[in-house]
């Protein structure tokens, strides 16, 4: 287990988010790293209730992680643009996500996640992630992440 502090665990230590929030007991709390390169990496091990039925992990948990993982990524980008002064002063959330299945995901292995920023400007961020297992990709995922502007 690594026991540096995660993105999630840095910025928004209070989440409860499903996926992701490092303040949700029965969640999956995901754990994703900054690289030297920009991106973020994670690991996740899936439980046995994460089961499709047929020994394979859920589609739905596999999008979950990389929905998270990609927010990860998102947050730990514009934090280190300057734009998360003392936690999240900028809210984005996910406003599309574009999941590809490509292969059968082992259930008792532990999964591989990497996420980049493909594109960042003022309105819009764009993530590109995969879900990797046996040095394959298994799912990979493009997400479009807003601003969230209360109307």
């Amino acid at each position: 287990m690594n026991d540096a502090v995660s993105i999630q665990e840095r910025l928004y230590p209070q989440l409860t988010c499903f996926g992701c929030g490092p303040a949700n007991a029965k969640g999956l709390r995901l754990r994703s790293f900054p690289t030297d390169d920009g991106a973020a990496t994670a690991e996740f091990t899936p439980w046995p209730e994460h089961d499709n039925g047929f020994g394979f992990l859920n589609g739905g948990i596999i999008a979950t992680l990389l929905d998270c993982h990609s927010g990860a990524a998102v947050y730990n980008g514009v934090q280190a643009q300057g734009g998360l002064e003392g936690g999240m002063s900028a809210l984005y959330v996910t406003a599309g996500l574009d999941v590809r299945y490509l292969r059968p995901m082992p259930l008792t292995e532990p999964v591989g996640l990497r996420a980049v920023l493909a594109s960042v400007d003022a309105d819009r961020i764009l993530v590109e992630a995969e879900l990797v297992w046996d040095g394959k990709p298994r799912a990979v995922a493009t997400s479009d992440w807003r601003p969230w502007r209360p109307r």
